[in-house]
């Protein structure tokens, strides 16, 4: 009588153990730096910001700005103020400063809360920079009137004693507005063109969207490729319907539980659909030309590559160049820039986001359809054969 042993299971050999963990280890190291690099080296470079005034009141701002923010400002001049304001609005410069016609009246710093709270703060030190010089100008000028009055009351004060010394009669002048110094008012005014809404004044809840937006491509690309079986047509229209129902979902509770998103609903909401549907599609399509191996490269391409480069919290000009323009052409950041110009700039052209991610969305359906491995399998090669892509 024989007795069947249990059978044996293949043990990973050390060296491959300890190499697998070394590995692992470099792939966190990878995670890391891709999240942190972008917000430790983050520092503004050439900021829009538009300027308004006389050909030599331009030339010393742009001087004194070019000295102090060491190439975080670029100014562009404007005509007037509504030209300005225009810029703003169609997010063509994030803020402006408008230049007054007499040295009496104060100038007036533009901004837009809405494009990005750190730029306000950063224009709001532009603003107490320009008070600074003007108070200083103010400081001169009085200090240059005391001068003169003192001058003045001098040559008074000689002119009667060498009259008295003359046995001349001579009285001191009466004290008259001539004597009077004035010292002007001129206070830098703050204007935000584009506040953030009441029910979100820091901005919080927009920035905090776009987490729940690309986690929310992700797991419906990811879960399509994995659970949907029968072919790419069936992934292709789940990913149509999910795209719907999570861009109406996440607008109900972005726009109408939070107020983190203004304007029209219906406009929000098909700008996260197609967002989700871009970032969906991009894993199922991968995963249509590699099989389930395209899970791990899509979600990778755009959680550890597209995500951190979108400039989703923080402007395009903070980001290292060119990585900061790159991530605008990549779902995330055309997602990002969308839904921000549909609830504040509506003034603002959307052409390139919504044509972005149509095409990102467009070509992934397109090859979630080809579904190269399911074609393999119908031709009788096996999952051996093909490992990790069938």
């Amino acid at each position: 009588m024989s007795t069947s042993r249990p059978p044996v299971l293949a043990r990973t050999p050390w060296p491959r153990a300890v190499a697998i963990a070394l590995a692992l280890s470099l792939v966190v190291g990878v995670v890391l730096l891709a999240f942190a690099w972008p917000a430790v080296t983050a520092s503004p470079h050439d900021l829009p910001v538009g300027v308004v005034g006389t050909d030599e009141e331009v030339s010393e701002v742009t001087d004194a700005v070019a000295e102090q923010s060491d190439g975080a400002i670029a100014l562009t001049r404007y005509d007037d103020r509504d030209a300005a304001v225009a810029g703003m609005e169609q997010r063509e410069i994030y803020g402006a400063v408008i230049l007054p016609s007499s040295q009496t009246e104060a100038p007036e710093v533009l901004k837009a809360t809405a494009a990005n709270p750190a730029v306000a703060q950063l224009i709001d030190g532009l603003a107490q920079t320009l008070q600074t010089q003007i108070d200083d100008q103010i400081r001169a000028m009085i200090e240059s009137s005391i001068a003169a009055a003192q001058t003045a009351a001098a040559a008074q004060v000689q002119a009667l004693v060498q009259a008295v010394q003359a046995g001349e009669t001579s009285q001191l002048p009466a004290p008259g507005a001539e004597n009077s110094i004035t010292i002007p008012d001129v206070t830098v005014q703050v204007t935000d063109i584009v506040p953030l809404a009441a029910s979100d004044p820091r901005g919080t809840g927009l920035a905090a969207a776009m987490f729940p937006l690309v986690m929310g491509g992700m797991i419906g690309g990811i879960g399509l490729t994995l659970l949907v079986k029968g072919g790419g047509l069936r992934r292709a229209i789940g990913v149509v319907v999910y795209a719907a129902a999570a861009g109406f979902v996440l607008a109900g509770i972005l726009q109408g539980m939070f107020g983190a998103l203004q304007g029209s609903f219906g406009l929000n909401a098909l700008g996260l659909a197609v967002s989700v549907g871009a970032i969906a599609s991009t894993i199922t399509g991968i995963a249509g030309l590699i099989g389930p191996l395209g899970v791990g490269v899509g979600s990778a391409f755009t959680m550890l590559i597209a995500n951190p480069i979108s400039a989703a919290t923080v402007p395009v000009q903070f980001i290292a160049s060119p990585w900061g323009a790159i991530g605008q052409w990549l779902p995330p950041g055309a997602a990002a820039t969308l839904v921000r110009n549909l609830s504040y700039f509506p003034d603002a052209s959307t052409t390139q986001q919504w044509v972005l991610l149509i095409v990102w969305m467009a070509v992934g359906l397109a090859l979630t359809l080809i579904d190269i491995p399911n074609r393999r399998l119908k031709a009788g090669e096996t999952a051996a054969e093909h490992p990790l892509t069938v």
